[in-house]
């Protein structure tokens, strides 16, 4: 019995039937040549042996009493392998387009809180003769970096299927649920253990929150620069309540590509996608005349994980990010993009200790439960102040090839979770030398074609930053006249960069979302 953390619970009591809170995946295989076999049943038969590798797969919820505390997790040994693991075949001809729109509609649809809350989909019918492969898992018991963990437990990295060893023989206690007494002793012990860890922390977070406020301090905006400390967000159309529909549409990138173009124009791969999506955004928005004069805000999760650390928890924080889409001059708006994300970040990295701490509150599921049932039902999402306007959040994966009952994966594209007053997710995850997309929506906000419509705006981005000029070169055309006639190193490795290790823009767009 493993009592849930407020991080958590709190994905359980903000769900509603409008707000699935489970994260996924969409991956995309490559059967093995002359491959004759069922690939459902082998799936099914590899995940029967594995279930055991991962407290994710086999444990369930149990609620407290009057939810007077935070529900505990407990090992469920009876798990009905069929409902968990389904099947679907595309109808003809099988594109890439209605896989997707199929994804919107299974990740729409709660998980059933009574069984271990994940689901998995093998999808056949697709017309280049590809097999796909979708799983949900709800948010409260994995967040995006303990869902990589998870992936290297069902998956291998080769063709044939690695033996793992056989789970050891339960002991049955004979008892379906927990009794009240065994719950509210569990309680009361992780009550009594959080305050314990609370006062241990007073004076790291004494500490901690001292050099943030210094760090804060240091980055204070000179006289007529662009300030880095952020307000609310100017209210959007993504700022609204939403139902349970959901639009989705996927998008691939190289990798190394990205991390050369970030190099070369004086940022990072996160810093690309951000001002991709800066781009983007303004664009979809401006099209329609519903662009703010105030900059877009973008809220971004931030792992919180120690190194090592591959607990099947969430440990998760969010920061604020200036798109400065109220910014026109590209090259200035991009830095603007990188300074804002480089200050939170290192906010963050001395408040980690005190992000962290877990704090119980008596009563606490049915109030947030409460709240969110008022959030959705108030519609008070498009009127409250907005902190943000969108999710974009980027999860570092897998750098090699994963295969899955001997077939290649080939593609892992992620699924997320839009929220009342945040209806598009835009999460990028990496895997083997790509850069993957997965745009999530309310549908009411962001209908499929619109979501289609936003990823050509983030590939119209992607080849407006590759013609933004190289900080390198900016440096050289600073130099004295005298010296830039002259071939400095400088300027030699600026002509090996812009001639041999930036790709043209054609050679750099080779997306995925083939039909």
């Amino acid at each position: 019995m493993d009592q849930l953390s407020s991080m958590d619970a709190s994905f359980l009591h903000l769900e509603t039937p409008e707000t699935p809170m489970h994260v996924g995946s969409l991956m995309i295989f490559d059967l093995p040549e002359g491959y004759q076999g069922d690939y459902y049943e082998d799936v099914k038969e590899m995940l029967g042996k594995r279930l055991h590798l991962s407290a994710l797969l086999n444990r369930k919820l149990a609620q407290m009493p009057f939810q007077l505390a935070e529900p505990v997790w407990t090992e469920d040994d009876d798990i009905e392998l069929d409902y968990h693991v389904r099947t679907v075949t595309l109808r003809r001809p099988g594109t890439m387009a209605q896989l997707e729109q199929l994804v919107a509609r299974l990740h729409a649809s709660l998980l059933d809180r009574s069984r271990p809350l994940w689901e998995m989909y093998v999808i056949d019918g697709l017309e280049n003769g590809q097999v796909a492969f979708y799983t949900k898992a709800h948010h409260s018991g994995v967040d995006g970096k303990a869902g990589v963990e998870l992936a290297k437990v069902l998956y291998d990295v080769s063709p044939k299927m690695r033996e793992v060893p056989p789970p050891r023989r339960k002991r049955a206690s004979g008892q379906y649920q927990l009794g009240v007494t065994e719950l509210l002793q569990a309680a009361a012990n992780n009550a009594a253990q959080q305050y314990r860890k609370l006062a241990e922390l007073l004076p790291t977070a004494a500490k901690a929150l001292g050099t943030a406020a210094t760090v804060m301090a240091s980055q204070r905006s000179q006289k007529g620069e662009r300030s880095l400390s952020l307000g609310l967000a100017p209210k959007t159309v993504f700022n609204d309540s939403i139902t349970n529909q959901r639009s989705y549409s996927t998008m691939s990138l190289p990798l190394a590509d990205i991390k050369v173009l970030g190099k070369r124009v004086g940022g990072t791969v996160n810093t690309i996608v951000m001002a991709m999506c800066s781009i983007a955004l303004q664009r979809f928005l401006a099209e329609r005349g519903l662009l703010p004069k105030e900059a877009l805000i973008a809220m971004v999760p931030v792992s919180l994980r120690a190194e090592g650390d591959k607990a099947m928890n969430n440990q998760v924080s969010a920061v604020r990010v200036d798109l400065a889409t109220d910014i026109d001059d590209l090259p200035t708006r991009f830095k603007a993009i990188h300074a804002s994300s480089e200050a939170a970040k290192a906010v963050v990295r001395e408040l980690k200790p005190v992000l962290g701490v877990d704090v119980p509150i008596t009563g606490s599921p049915w109030l947030m439960t409460g709240l969110a049932s008022l959030l959705g039902r108030s519609n008070l999402a498009s009127r409250m102040p907005a902190a943000g306007n969108v999710l974009i959040s980027n999860v570092p994966g897998p750098g090699q090839h994963l295969y899955m009952a001997g077939a290649r994966m080939v593609h892992y594209f992620p699924v997320s979770i839009p929220y009342h007053g945040s209806a598009l997710n835009i999460t990028v995850h990496s895997y083997a030398g790509l850069l993957e997309f997965g745009l999530t929506a309310c549908r009411r906000v962001l209908s499929q074609d619109e979501s289609y419509e936003m990823i050509e705006h983030l590939r119209a981005a992607l080849r407006e930053i590759e013609a933004l000029p190289s900080v390198e070169a900016e440096i050289v055309e600073l130099q004295p006249a005298a010296q830039a006639k002259a071939p400095s190193a400088t300027a030699a490795s600026v002509t090996v960069i812009q001639t041999d290790e930036v790709p043209p823009a054609a050679a750099n767009d080779k997306a995925s979302r083939a039909s």
